[in-house]
């Protein structure tokens, strides 16, 4: 399969990629340790559970190392679709985060555009939560890039933003629930979001912990953080139908956000072409639909894509169309 760039590199920009490429990969690339439990210092007891955490993590890391080290998009996606299936949408995020890093500290270098609206097309939920990750690590205020963004699909930037933030720094933002001082109130729900989605990694994808961890952040966080959690576990996966029984049990009060998070990793997959089994479980028991109709739920209550959405109201009303479903 092949993927070509819109328009060819300047010379100026192949002889800054000549140079500066094989030291931009040793200076950004990423050691596999660093998404090990052990290393994190996460609340994982289960080895099993342990293993496929870490198996989501080493695909993120091979996409994001295999895009810092290449000038071009075609060898780069033959890599990513050699990651199979279950785990590949992983790999395109890390190479989203990979590629975005890259254009930033690249003059004349702009892959990442390319990337998304070319062979990461499919991808593209996943691509942004990436570029949250990218900016998450680039010295700018992550909100100047989000408004730059003329879609409401964008706060699935600030998902991937707040994602990070609790996984390399989760003392700070599950712990002491630190929150960002981000005037943009909107900025804040998708946010935590993301934080709800890296407590699945944080705790081990354990219910119960994850429950009391939501429990200690201020009520008005809680939908949101049960929305990531549901997606999480629609997308991640690692529970059997008896962990899912526990969940929904747990996530009594917020099981119409638990669902909207299922249907959000649903539609994911769905339109990446990449199907789990985990995710048909959780949305036969969490919503009592297929993946297909879960995804297609999600499909009939998308905003417009035209919509620069600069409130999150388009984006918001998406979510609420979904919960509305299961209330």
């Amino acid at each position: 399969m092949s993927h070509t760039i819109s328009a060819p590199p300047s010379l100026a920009g192949g002889l800054i990629e000549r140079l500066w490429g094989p030291l931009r990969a040793r200076l950004l690339r990423i050691q596999a340790s660093e998404t090990e439990v052990r290393r994190r210092g996460f609340e994982v007891p289960d080895d099993g559970m342990r293993l496929h955490l870490e198996s989501i993590g080493a695909a993120f890391v091979t996409g994001y190392n295999e895009a810092v080290s290449r000038g071009e998009l075609d060898s780069l996606v033959g890599i990513l679709e050699e990651v199979e299936p279950a785990l590949r949408g992983f790999a395109y995020e890390g190479a989203s985060m990979g590629l975005y890093v890259s254009d930033a500290l690249t003059p004349g270098r702009n892959l990442w555009p390319a990337f998304l609206c070319g062979p990461a097309s499919a991808h593209e939920y996943i691509c942004l939560v990436g570029c949250g990750w990218a900016l998450a690590r680039l010295p700018w205020h992550p909100l100047w890039a989000v408004e730059k963004m003329g879609t409401p699909l964008k706060w699935l930037v600030l998902d991937g933003y707040g994602f990070h933030e609790g996984f390399f720094h989760w003392r700070r933002f599950i712990d002491m629930q630190e929150r960002k001082p981000w005037p943009q109130e909107y900025a804040l729900h998708a946010f935590d979001q993301g934080l709800g989605r890296s407590l699945w990694f944080v705790r081990g994808a354990q219910p119960e912990r994850i429950a009391q961890a939501i429990a200690a952040f201020d009520p008005q966080r809680h939908r949101d953080l049960w929305s990531g959690v549901g997606l999480a576990l629609a997308y991640a996966g690692g529970l059997d139908a008896a962990g899912i029984g526990k969940l929904q049990a747990v996530s009594s009060g917020f099981s119409a956000e638990l669902a909207q998070g299922v249907v959000f990793g649903a539609e994911a997959r769905a339109r990446a072409g990449n199907p789990a089994p985990h995710t048909e479980l959780a949305c036969l028991t969490i919503c009592g639909l297929s993946q297909a109709q879960a995804a297609q739920l999600a499909r009939e209550h998308m905003p417009s894509r035209l919509d620069p959405d600069p409130t999150g109201a388009a984006y918001e009303a998406w979510r609420a169309g979904i919960r509305r479903k299961f209330q």
